[in-house]
């Protein structure tokens, strides 16, 4: 839909791989349980600086947020997360959307009573980091899965609502990147 070309394989390299700069966006799962050292810290920040954009997905609870939290400020110890307005263009890219929705694992799929949070995720989020000149940096969807909906969209058990959302969500972050 977007014509973007794109690589046929995903890549996952490590943050200190010198391939790291030839992307223009990277995606990280569960980041409520990353631990950076001061090089990794360093990184990134020179990476989001020079244009990089970084989706964060698939994080859970206080817990995981405290962590994610603490791990941040070494990225970037002078910024500050904030709930990303609806209004927001990574929200109009592509797709206008206009609520944000939480979306489950695929347990929620086979489960006899099925919620949509894990841990004490009661709520989603979407919060980013911001630069000087207002350009999202980090786009943090926490108290969702997007991935999952994503990758079990063939799954006829697996509701297509969560899906198509997640489809859109993506959609957005990859032009939002490719174009601010």
């Amino acid at each position: 839909m977007t014509d973007i070309d794109v690589a046929s394989q995903t890549r996952c390299i490590p943050i200190q791989h010198p391939d790291l700069f030839n992307y223009p966006m990277i995606y990280s799962s569960e980041a409520g349980q990353m631990i950076f050292d001061d090089s990794d810290a360093h990184v990134l920040r020179e990476y989001l600086k020079r244009g990089g954009f970084w989706m964060i997905d698939d994080f859970w609870g206080t817990f995981e947020w405290a962590n994610f939290e603490k791990e941040m400020k070494k990225v970037f110890p002078d910024r500050s997360i904030v709930e990303i307005p609806m209004n927001h263009p990574i929200f109009h890219s592509v797709y206008n959307i206009e609520e944000k929705m939480q979306v489950p694992n695929i347990g929620y799929a086979y489960s006899a009573n099925p919620v949509t949070w894990e841990q004490d995720g009661y709520e989603p989020y979407v919060r980013g980091i911001f630069d000087d000149n207002g350009r999202l940096l980090v786009f943090i969807n926490f108290n969702t899965d997007l991935m999952d909906a994503s990758e079990w969209a063939d799954d006829p058990r697996y509701p297509q609502y969560f899906s198509a959302y997640s489809y859109k969500i993506f959609t957005n972050a990859v032009v939002y990147a490719l174009s601010h």
